[in-house]
């Protein structure tokens, strides 16, 4: 039988340890790695790309909201992407499906539904939550659509935006000229049709906390802080 990989993205080591043993425990056709951030997720992948399965919290260290889901789906795409969260509201829920996500599962589920659920995702299935419901599509899911076209880079640049930083800052932080910068930032804003660079930087706000209404707004003076 093929020996299936899955690698756990989650910054709470007891967390991650409980979890590997529910999925792995005495299954010799499992591997099950773990990873602290993103930063090692990437290392693990670079290493070796075969993986079946990623498991990823939304709320870590260095991932703002849907950030570390649109990062890994565009850098990863044919790797599937369950949620693993402590977030239960539908609409956030809804919002991970719609950039991309396989599957979403609470943490508060027991040890049965876990196996469940992954192998609903492992079998090529989407695993939805009992009780959630998806609905139809919205405005907010055309701009669901739209973050999901960002490259990774992309998304980098936007989450630096985002920071404040200058275009010679971002050019900088990724060791790209301050030309490819302003290229990316160009693309962002025809990507997420918006006209400026503010406006980009209110969809970057969203991401972070999950609330995508502001960027319909005409002016900046409607957004929350």
């Amino acid at each position: 039988m093929t020996r299936r990989r899955i690698i756990i993205v989650d910054d709470h080591p007891l967390f991650r340890a409980a979890l590997r043993q529910t999925l792995a425990g005495g299954d010799t056709t499992v591997s099950v790695e773990e990873a602290g951030d993103l930063s090692g997720l990437s290392a693990a992948l670079d290493a070796d790309r075969d993986c079946d399965l990623v498991l990823l919290d939304l709320n870590m260290p260095g991932v703002r909201g849907f950030s570390g889901l649109l990062l890994l789906r565009a850098q990863y795409p044919d790797i599937p992407v369950m949620i693993i969260s402590a977030v239960e509201d539908n609409t956030v829920i809804r919002r991970a499906f719609e950039l991309g996500a396989a599957g979403y599962l609470h943490k508060s589920v027991g040890p049965t539904e876990i196996r469940r659920a992954i192998e609903t995702v492992l079998s090529g299935e989407v695993f939805v939550p009992a009780g959630t419901t998806l609905g139809g599509e919205d405005d907010h899911s055309a701009l669901m659509k739209r973050l999901a076209t960002l490259t990774p880079q992309q998304v980098r640049v936007l989450m630096m935006l985002s920071d404040g930083l200058m275009n010679k800052q971002i050019a900088y932080e990724l060791s790209i000229s301050e030309a490819t910068v302003k290229a990316h930032v160009s693309a962002i804003l025809q990507k997420l049709d918006v006209d400026s660079r503010t406006q980009a930087v209110i969809a970057a706000a969203r991401i972070e906390d999950g609330q995508f209404e502001a960027l319909f707004s005409t002016g900046t003076e409607k957004v929350a802080p």
